[in-house]
């Protein structure tokens, strides 16, 4: 079994709750690579250097939740992206789901955190252009599912 754990570059000002994203980031993508049981990477991560400053119930929220909501998530992701689901990155395929999943369900994080968060994961952890390509999707999924908080900011 695959047990990869992605290390981000250093940030000193990080907050708790950027902390619990970028640890759920990470069991995301040992979920997508090696499709564990969501309880055992949780224990792999919390064991994980810096996570006591991170805010473990976002963290519960996204990893959990995110994982349970996978299929649902993918199913409003898939018509707004250029390709299948399976040929995405598996960072941005993580960042994605993780960003839905706060759009979805954490309606009270505004829908412009939720986006610039997922692209500084991406930006951390992902390749080249990953972030802008996440920017772009979450872009379209935030003007469908909170339409009128991103009507009120334009």
């Amino acid at each position: 079994m695959n047990n990869k754990t992605l290390h981000a570059n250093p940030s000193k000002n990080r907050s708790p709750r950027h902390r619990a994203r970028e640890f759920a980031l990470q069991g995301m993508y040992q979920w997508l690579l090696n499709n564990e049981d969501s309880g055992a990477i949780e224990a792999h991560i919390r064991e994980a250097h810096g996570f006591e400053k991170a805010d473990r119930e976002h963290f519960d929220s996204l990893l959990h939740g995110a994982i349970k909501q996978s299929i649902e998530l993918r199913e409003q992701i898939a018509p707004l992206i250029d390709r299948s689901i399976a040929e995405l990155s598996p960072i941005e395929h993580a960042a994605l789901l993780i960003g839905a999943y706060e759009l979805k369900n954490h309606i009270e994080i505004p829908y412009r955190v939720v986006i610039n968060e997922a692209v500084e994961l991406t930006k951390s952890f992902g390749g080249l252009d990953g972030h802008k390509y996440v920017n772009g999707v979450l872009d379209k999924l935030a003007a469908k599912l909170r339409a009128t908080e991103v009507a009120a900011g334009k």
